[in-house]
C-alpha cells in the first residue's frame, strides 16, 4: 500500500518542482515609480487623484458630515481602484533619490488605507540581512561576551579613516556637527542631522556599526563606552537645550516623514521576543541595527545613556506627562529595556550572529506609535533545538500510531515535527514552503490511514 501514496503524493511533489523553478513575479515598484506608472493610465491617474482630494476634504472619514451618498460612493471606489494598483504595495529604499517624496506617497496611502495614524508596519523594503553577511561568518547563536582586551570603539575610529568612502562621510558630518553658529547655538542640528544621516545611509555597515556598535573592554568601560556615545557627537545631535516630553518629541517626529518612517522601522525590526533565544520577534539582529541607525539624524535621535549596561535612550523625558505617563513610559521602555536591540548590538561587537534556519517572515504586529506593544500573545514559540532533521517512523512499535494520532488535531504541538518541516523547507519562499510543508502533512496522514487499514501491508 506504500506504493499507493507515492502514486498520491509524487504528481503532488512534480506541482512543487514546477512551482519551485518558475521564474520569479516583477519586484515590489518603489512608491515613486509606482505613482509614475498610475499617472500614465487614465483610470488609475483619476482615482488616485480622487482618493488624494476625499483624504484632504475629509470625505473619506466624516461622509455623513461632508458629503452625500454620491460623494462618498465615489470616495470608496477610488480607495479600492487604488488598492488594485501597483501604489497598493509600494515601498520605499532608505537612503534612495527622491526618498522623502517616496515617503509621502507611502503615508498618504497607508493612513487612507489603515484609517489611523498608528506606525504598524515599515514603508521600507525588507532587506533580510544577515550579520554574517557583513562579518562573512557562519552564523551561530551567541554565547557569553567574547573576552575583548582591546578598545574596539578606538580601532573602529583607525578603521574608518583607511576607509575612503567612511573618512569621507565621516569629515562630512564632523564639520557640520562641530561648528557653532553663534554664541548661542552650538552648531547647526539641521545640517549635522542630514549628514549624520548621510554617513548611515552611505557607509558600507562594517565601518558605520564598527564605530556605533562596537564591544568594550571590562576594564575599560569608561573611556571606550564614552567613545561610542560620542560617535554621533551628541552635543549637538543629541542634546538640546531643554529635554522635551518624550510624546511631544513622538508627536514632532510623526509630521517629517522621514523620521516617522525611521520610527515606524525601528519599531517594526526590534520588537523584542522573550520567549525566543535572539530576543528578537523577526529573528534578525542586522535589520534591528539598521533600523536603529536610521534613527540617527532625526528628532528622534537616540544615543547611549551612561551606565554599565547597554541602554539607549532618545534626549526626552516622562516628566509633564500627565495623564499620559503610563504611555509614555512604554515608548520610552521601547529604547532603554529592547532586549532584542541589546542582544543585536552585543552580537555586532562580539562578531556573532543569531542562530536561525532562515530568516522569519513578518509577522503582523498591532504596534502603535505611542505604545510599541509586545508582539501577539498566541504566536508558538520558536525552537532552535538541535534535535534531527527527520522523524523516523517505526512500524514495529507504538510509535507510529502515536505519531498518527497527533496527525489528528490540525494544530501541530511537537516541536521536533515543526522544527523537521520548517529545516526541509528552509530554502524555499513562504507560500512553497506552506505548500511542503502540507504536502509532508498529506503523505504521512495517508500512510497512517493505510497503516490502520492494512497494517500488515504498509512497509
Amino acid at each position: 500500500m506504500i506504493f499507493v501514496t507515492l502514486y498520491v503524493v509524487l504528481p503532488l511533489l512534480d506541482v512543487l518542482y514546477a512551482q519551485e523553478n518558475a521564474p520569479s513575479g516583477p519586484n515590489r515598484l518603489d512608491c515613486v515609480k509606482a505613482s509614475e506608472q498610475c499617472m500614465k493610465e487614465q483610470g488609475c491617474s483619476t482615482k488616485y487623484r480622487t482618493m488624494r482630494q476625499c483624504v484632504a476634504g475629509g470625505k473619506e472619514r466624516n461622509f455623513s458630515m461632508v458629503a452625500g451618498l454620491e460623494a462618498q460612493d465615489e470616495c470608496r471606489s477610488a480607495i479600492e481602484a487604488v488598492k488594485q494598483s501597483p501604489l497598493y504595495n509600494c515601498r520605499c529604499k532608505r537612503g534612495m533619490k527622491k526618498e522623502k517624496n517616496c515617503l509621502r506617497i507611502y503615508w498618504g496611502i497607508y493612513q487612507t488605507l489603515q484609517g489611523n495614524d498608528f506606525l504598524e508596519d515599515s514603508p521600507y523594503e525588507t532587506m533580510n540581512s544577515r550579520l554574517s553577511d557583513i562579518f562573512r561568518l557562519a552564523p551561530i547563536i551567541s554565547g557569553e561576551p567574547a573576552v575583548t582586551r582591546e578598545n574596539n570603539c578606538l580601532n573602529a575610529a583607525k578603521a574608518c579613516n583607511l576607509n575612503d568612502t567612511c573618512k569621507k562621510y565621516r569629515s562630512a558630518y564632523i564639520s557640520p556637527c562641530t561648528s557653532r553658529v553663534s554664541t548661542a547655538e552650538v552648531c547647526n542640528k539641521r545640517k549635522c542631522h542630514k549628514a549624520l544621516r548621510q554617513f548611515f545611509d552611505k557607509v558600507p555597515p562594517k565601518h558605520s556599526y564598527g564605530m556605533l556598535f562596537c564591544s568594550c573592554p571590562a576594564g575599560d568601560q569608561s573611556a571606550c563606552s564614552e567613545r561610542r556615545r560620542q560617535t554621533i557627537v551628541p552635543v549637538c545631535s543629541y542634546e538640546d537645550k531643554e529635554k522635551p516630553n518624550c510624546l511631544s518629541l513622538q508627536a514632532s517626529c510623526k509630521t517629517n516623514y522621514i523620521c516617522r518612517s525611521r520610527l515606524a522601522d525601528f519599531f517594526a525590526n526590534c520588537q523584542s521576543e522573550p520567549r525566543s533565544l535572539s530576543g528578537c520577534l523577526k529573528e534578525n539582529y542586522a535589520d534591528c541595527l539598521l533600523s536603529y541607525s536610521g534613527l540617527i539624524g532625526t528628532v528622534m535621535t537616540p544615543n547611549y545613556l551612561r551606565s554599565p549596561k547597554i541602554s539607549v535612550v532618545p534626549y526626552c523625558d516622562c516628566s509633564s506627562s500627565g495623564n499620559g505617563k503610563e504611555e509614555c513610559d512604554k515608548f520610552t521602555e521601547f529604547f532603554t529595556d529592547n532586549t532584542c536591540l541589546r542582544k543585536a548590538i552585543h552580537a555586532f561587537g562580539n562578531g556573532t550572529d543569531v542562530g536561525v534556519w532562515q530568516p522569519m517572515p513578518p509577522v503582523q504586529t498591532t504596534t502603535s506609535t505611542t505604545t510599541p506593544s509586545q508582539k501577539a500573545k498566541d504566536r508558538s514559540p520558536n525552537s532552535l533545538d538541535a534535535a534531527t532533521n527527520t522523524n523516523h517512523l517505526n512500524t514495529g512499535d507504538e510509535s507510529l500510531y502515536h505519531f498518527c494520532g497527533s496527525l489528528q488535531d490540525p494544530q501541530i504541538d511537537d516541536p521536533g515535527i515543526s522544527n523537521s518541516i520548517s529545516r526541509n523547507s528552509a530554502g524555499l519562499p513562504s507560500s512553497q514552503a506552506h505548500l511542503y510543508s502540507l504536502l509532508l502533512l498529506l503523505a504521512a496522514l495517508l500512510h497512517c490511514t493505510l497503516a490502520a487499514l492494512y497494517p500488515t501491508a504498509v512497509l
